[in-house]
């Protein structure tokens, strides 16, 4: 059977498709969550009060049509020393490869942070983040792990997949209405 020249374009295509523009083979989606099969099982809630302030948060797993998400909401302040509402899951396992965060989401056009933990920290507020904007239609951002800064000194300069633990979404660091859905979370 002759190999024609349109079977041979269809493969180089599908090959170009899988490399970076550096020429590296481009790591698939990993996708983590897409909040339809009881994500409140993997998913808690926190706030600022664990340190003394006063925010007021929750989140509420949702339904629109065939589109799941989690609504992360509430109002965030900074008074006593706080700033922030969280909605975290713990990783079972690290995602090998990975070179960032993939996040679909929609909000009320504020900024928002995903906050990624490692194995190799050992104090409750260390933790890696990088800012997104969330606007009010669904929106897909990549965040590449090195888009992420440390919460301070003694951690690398930017997170390895192999080590993380936990990821959040989270409203923080000023006084305001926090409103943000969460349709898909995951690595690429």
């Amino acid at each position: 059977m002759p190999v024609t020249l349109k079977f041979l374009l269809t493969i180089a295509m599908l090959v170009g498709a899988t490399i970076s523009a550096q020429g590296e083979p481009m790591p698939p989606e990993m996708p983590l969550e897409t909040f339809s099969n009881h994500p409140e099982t993997r998913w808690r809630v926190f706030t600022d009060t664990v340190m003394g302030g006063v925010s007021t948060g929750q989140v509420s797993f949702e339904r629109e049509g065939a589109t799941h998400f989690a609504r992360l909401s509430g109002k965030v302040s900074t008074k006593n020393r706080g700033g922030f509402i969280q909605i975290q899951m713990k990783l079972d396992a690290p995602p090998e490869g990975a070179r960032g965060v993939r996040i679909v989401m929609r909000g009320n056009d504020e900024d928002y942070f995903v906050h990624l933990r490692s194995r190799t920290m050992l104090l409750p507020w260390q933790y890696y983040q990088a800012r997104f904007h969330a606007t009010t239609g669904w929106t897909e951002v990549k965040l590449p792990f090195t888009a992420f800064t440390p919460s301070g000194g003694m951690l690398r300069a930017e997170p390895r997949a192999k080590d993380l633990k936990s990821i959040g979404v989270v409203a923080y660091g000023k006084d305001y209405e926090a409103s943000v859905d969460v349709k898909e979370i995951g690595f690429y």
